[in-house]
């Protein structure tokens, strides 16, 4: 399998929004679930898709992120393919802690917290799951965490370190003409 995304049109969603997200703390792989914020953005975020002709939903294995597919997957009436490599990275001795200067330094390199994941390791995961599932009759709906799409943005040659808001969800379309990958946000209702 290459490590380079394939170069395939789809839907990425964050999962919605948890108690810790509005607390701002690391979640890694700590099963958090969504709150009932996250609910309602989920449910937004699967009207937004109605019509965007999405054949098949790829999701993450975690609560937050399986619910928030569970939802969108009910409204659009589409099975859920679970994928374990969709989980969110593992975050060590930083899980439960608040983001930090650490959270850079991991993206870069430099260094890995204590039972970390490597961000190195976590961009190979994230491209091998996103073009498995985009192997998959499209376009393809990806629901998975905010660092796996921090490595995803890294593979497509993007800034890495940007916050994706929670169940916004972002058409991704691959290189073309004179520009590289491009995200494009569906409109959410009220």
């Amino acid at each position: 399998m290459t490590n380079e995304p394939n170069p395939v049109s789809f839907w990425f969603l964050r999962h919605g929004e948890t108690d810790w997200n509005a607390r701002m703390l690391s979640q890694g792989q700590v099963d958090i679930p969504l709150n009932s914020v996250g609910l309602a953005q989920a449910g937004r975020a699967a009207e937004a898709l109605v019509g965007k002709g999405i054949r098949s939903i790829h999701a993450s294995t975690l609560t937050r992120a399986r619910v928030t597919a569970e939802i969108v997957a009910a409204r659009l009436e589409l099975p859920v393919t679970l994928d374990p490599e969709l989980v969110e990275c593992a975050f060590g001795v930083q899980e439960g802690q608040e983001m930090s200067a650490w959270f850079q330094d991991w993206i870069d390199g430099t260094t890995t917290p204590e039972g970390a994941e490597p961000f190195a390791d976590l961009r190979a995961r994230a491209v091998r799951a996103i073009n498995r599932a985009t192997a998959s009759p499209g376009p393809v709906l990806v629901v998975a965490h905010g660092a796996l799409w921090r490595a995803f943005r890294q593979a497509a040659g993007l800034e890495a370190n940007i916050r994706t808001p929670n169940a916004l969800p972002l058409l991704v379309e691959p290189p073309g003409g004179d520009r590289g990958w491009h995200f494009t946000p569906a409109e959410l209702g009220a």
